[in-house]
């Protein structure tokens, strides 16, 4: 069971990363959460949520297009 109170700060963080970078690097994204410390992950599927998140997001965004 995941204790709750270290996900706010990963999605928050996630969130800023990819305003600033909508096409983050693998690197990039570990970069930006390693900040935010866990005991109940190993940041696996924390950075494959958020690279996940970008392709979606970029897609998104593609079909918005005239």
């Amino acid at each position: 069971m995941q204790c709750g109170f270290r996900p706010p700060g990963m999605v928050l963080t996630a969130e800023a990363l990819l305003k600033r970078n909508p096409a983050p690097t693998r690197a990039d994204i570990v970069s930006a959460i390693s900040s935010n410390l866990c005991r109940c992950t190993g940041y696996g599927q924390i950075v494959e949520a958020i690279e996940l998140a970008a392709r979606r997001l970029a897609g998104s965004n593609m079909e918005r297009k005239p």
